[in-house]
């Protein structure tokens, strides 16, 4: 963070200093919450959780170097006191925000949010320091940490939103207020939870709607509700996708035999070729939408051809392939899923089913549960299901409880019998069947909700090691 002052600190959260001697002395190290990543000028924020008190941690973190605590109640050590932890830590972010003039850029989406901001960040980088969301921290406490990240080189800010509800983007865009605002996709993920792609649409747009006259809309013009957005803003507006009046847009979308995708960046400043390092042709959308904000902040077509040519993956369990000694390649996507993301993944399986098919090998699509589908479960479980089979991978391992049968179901129903698709309780059973019958050449999927854990799947498999999945 840029430095601060405890008592300038104290002024703009509106709190009280306690056991403070000096409140000249700055903050010259981040803002944390997690004890374990104190370092010497730290300030630590303690939050009450449903497990854990941050309060209690406050003469250790002290002790381990924090110049001062952020907290509702005196702790004992130098401390600034607020209401509300919460609400004083969004103040602290604006605050900075505005002191740093770097540019921000903020986006949003349904799908394909972390993939996306992680190459807008190598993209920007290599033209100025950039600051970015680290994994999907992407909510009303990981969104202002990330700001206070920033020092005053920072030039660059990139901030993934996310929400849950009507109203959660507009007070993380109050909070940081974006330059440059991008919206992705309108799918279902969370769909339970909102009601509908309508309310899901509104609030995704509330980013849009808080830009500066000067600023720019980046819509995707693939994505009928996300276009509508530009009547939402009084920002330029900038389109990517692959339809042909897009600013920014595709030609040529091809994969290879690996299944990465390579295609014709068109930029208003210029064209030029691109072959991603990252697997799956939904990947293209993704990269057009970093293209679209790299050149609305003065990166030429080349450039930023070479610079998504050599991105890669910086967030854990998004598309990682690994090849492991036998042949055998595993591709851990279990960070989360939702229709869209669980559809992208297989069709990347797929296409890398190719040359492993030639090969020999096989596709295996271990899948498991995608939550907060509310009264669409059935119908999007069953979806995939069939959709495995329509895209002829070899074997479908549906793993957990109500959801899996759906999904078991799907693909009896599109056609898949005998030993096509299976039904497993755990994970532990998944890795039992897999161990037992994977071969040579063979191509892993391993894809669910978060809550699912299926990580432990993929990681079992690369480790090789017998016995049971690590508890999680």
């Amino acid at each position: 963070m840029i430095a601060l002052s405890l008592a300038e600190i104290a002024s703009v959260v509106g709190g009280q200093t306690y056991d403070i001697p000096d409140p000249s002395v700055q903050i010259t190290g981040p803002v944390v919450r997690d004890s374990r990543e104190v370092e010497p000028g730290s300030l630590f924020v303690a939050f009450v959780g449903e497990r854990v008190d941050g309060h209690d941690f406050a003469a250790q973190v002290v002790a381990g170097g924090a110049t001062a605590v952020l907290a509702s109640r005196p702790v004992g050590v130098p401390s600034i006191v607020v209401d509300d932890v919460q609400a004083a830590l969004g103040a602290l972010a604006r605050h900075v925000v505005q002191r740093l003039g770097a540019t921000l850029v903020a986006l949003t989406g349904s799908a394909g949010k972390t993939s996306t901001k992680d190459l807008i960040a190598q993209v920007l980088r290599r033209k100025a320091p950039t600051v970015f969301t680290p994994g999907s921290l992407n909510n009303e406490i990981g969104l202002p940490l990330t700001a206070l990240s920033a020092t005053e080189e920072t030039k660059f800010l990139v901030l993934e939103m996310g929400a849950r509800g009507i109203g959660h983007i507009r007070y993380l865009a109050e909070l940081t207020p974006p330059r440059v605002g991008l919206v992705l996709n309108v799918g279902t993920a969370h769909i339970g939870e909102f009601g509908g792609r309508e309310q899901i649409a509104q609030a995704k747009g509330e980013l849009v709607e808080g830009l500066p006259e000067e600023g720019a809309a980046i819509l995707n013009a693939d994505d009928p509700l996300v276009r509508a957005m530009a009547s939402r803003t009084k920002a330029r507006v900038l389109l990517f996708g692959e339809s042909g009046e897009a600013d920014v847009r595709a030609e040529n979308v091809r994969l290879t035999e690996s299944g990465q995708p390579s295609f014709t960046l068109h930029t208003p400043s210029g064209a030029s070729d691109v072959t991603m390092r990252l697997y799956g042709e939904h990947h293209v959308s993704n990269a057009l939408a970093a293209a679209a904000v790299a050149h609305e902040l003065g990166m030429s077509a080349d450039e930023i051809a070479v610079a998504l040519s050599e991105a890669g993956s910086l967030s854990r369990w998004r598309m990682e392939v690994t090849e492991r000694p036998d042949g055998v390649t595993v591709v851990n996507d279990a960070y989360n899923a939702n229709p869209e993301s669980m559809r992208a993944a297989l069709r990347a399986l797929a296409a890398m089913g190719g040359a492993s098919r030639a090969r020999g090998g096989r596709t295996w699509a271990v899948l498991g549960k995608m939550a907060e589908l509310g009264d669409e479960a059935l119908a999007e479980h069953d979806a995939v299901g069939r959709l495995a089979v329509r895209l002829n991978v070899s074997k479908l391992v549906a793993v957990g409880g109500r959801e899996a049968s759906w999904l078991q179901l799907g693909a009896y129903n599109e056609g898949s019998w005998g030993e096509e698709s299976v039904h497993v309780s755990d994970a532990q059973a998944a890795v039992d069947l897999l161990r037992n019958e994977l071969r040579p050449g063979d191509v892993v999927l391993v894809k669910a909700s978060r809550s699912v854990g299926l990580e432990w799947v993929a990681q079992a498999l690369l480790e090789g090691a017998e016995g049971e999945v690590a508890a999680r």
